[in-house]
């Protein structure tokens, strides 16, 4: 299935998932939001925590979403922080992405929109 992408409605939809953030630690609030092969838009916000390592970042809330949507695969992923500033996933989050949309799943990045084998070239393979 090929599914037109609505970047503008996906960077807005991550801009309002960081306005739920909880991050008192970094305030840094951080929201992702991506199209599913669905069709459908999922959301996820950081959520930090005192021990800082185990901070859940706004991708891996956003693939919780993913998983409890019935959809199976990430289309098209955005990140942005509270005021609309453009943000990459770290290591962790982009093999999450990797494996939750595959190599062709898009992600907005600085050089433009990429897929994941343009922005994990080495990731691990299922």
């Amino acid at each position: 299935m090929t599914t037109a992408v609505d970047w503008d409605a996906l960077r807005d939809a991550a801009v309002q998932a960081a306005a739920k953030a909880y991050a008192p630690y970094s305030g840094l609030q951080v929201g992702a939001a991506a199209l599913t092969d669905s069709g459908e838009v999922v959301v996820g916000c950081n959520v930090e925590n005192g021990s800082y390592g185990l901070t859940l970042c706004a991708e891996c809330t956003m693939a919780g979403q993913l998983r409890l949507s019935g959809a199976q695969r990430f289309v098209a992923v955005a990140c942005r922080s509270g005021t609309g500033q453009l943000l990459m996933p770290c290591g962790r989050c982009r093999q999450l992405l990797h494996e939750l949309g595959g190599p062709d799943c898009l992600l907005d990045t600085p050089r433009g929109v990429l897929d994941m084998r343009q922005v994990l070239p080495d990731a691990f393979e299922l």
